[in-house]
């Protein structure tokens, strides 16, 4: 799933292509995800103009005029492209048709992907917000939790996922599994100067090495989080846990904290 640095790049680059285009059609190809009908979306949408794309956390927020709002989450393996009159990607989730004859489709192959009406972000702070400081992450400790599930709550924190956890997590050597309550002040205070810091770091290397990107996620920076490398940058060897659905990656440089 995309995080906050692919989704800060998608969100600036559609912003630069569409902005001052109006929407013509909304046409739903697979709606069974989507919380409103087409019939909803086009009396919402038509003759609107894109004024703003934007992040909230992992998710893209699309302001038209009338301050009408759409949200779009990308998901798992969810996609979106450009096009010139007529869409021709597969696993198409729906279609904005714009004045010009471009248009943009958003695609799944698991059909997850989605957009909505007036969406309501989570009760977590951004991960790039000023209000995520070190009280805030603090008080969030106070729990016998591990600090990477804490992390990956967007109830909690939002626009972090697996990969990136991983690597602020090996950045400010804190393992994985480490309890979050029995992390000391100063390690906390680290954490939270490094969760910007690759965030944000990433956001201008992805900008820098594929501009104009809108689609996928780039994964060629990240120091521990891939299945192709075997060491860190400090020749320890990367080590892998599985639970769930998620693979954690990590090394013994990490302290665990219990």
């Amino acid at each position: 799933m995309p995080e906050i640095p692919d989704i800060e790049v998608f969100s600036s680059n559609l912003k630069k292509m569409l902005a001052g285009k109006e929407v013509t059609a909304v046409k739903v190809i697979n709606g069974k995800r989507l919380a409103d009908t087409a019939s909803a979306l086009n009396k919402a949408l038509k003759d609107k103009k894109v004024k703003d794309v934007y992040r909230s956390g992992k998710e893209m927020r699309f302001l038209f005029s009338d301050d009408v709002l759409l949200g779009l989450h990308l998901m798992l393996t969810g996609d979106i492209f450009l096009f010139d009159n007529k869409n021709e990607h597969h696993s198409t989730i729906v279609e904005i048709h714009f004045k010009d004859g471009s248009g943009l489709a958003l695609t799944d192959r698991m059909g997850n992907a989605n957009i909505r009406l007036n969406p309501v972000d989570k009760d977590g702070v951004d991960a790039l917000d000023e209000k995520l400081n070190f009280e805030y992450l603090k008080k969030l400790f106070q729990k016998k939790a591990q600090v990477k599930n804490i992390l990956l709550n967007q109830n909690l924190i939002r626009g972090i996922g697996n990969s990136y956890s991983d690597e602020i997590l090996w950045e400010t050597k804190i393992s994985p599994f480490s309890i979050a309550n029995a992390i000391p002040d100063e390690k906390i205070k680290e954490l939270v100067k490094n969760i910007k810091k690759i965030l944000k770091e990433e956001i201008v290397r992805i900008n820098k090495t594929h501009p104009g990107l809108i689609q996928g996620e780039i994964k060629e920076f990240l120091k521990i989080h891939s299945p192709k490398k075997e060491r860190s940058p400090d020749g320890a060897i990367i080590k892998t846990e599985k639970r769930g659905m998620l693979k954690t990656y990590y090394t013994d440089e990490q302290v665990l904290y219990k």
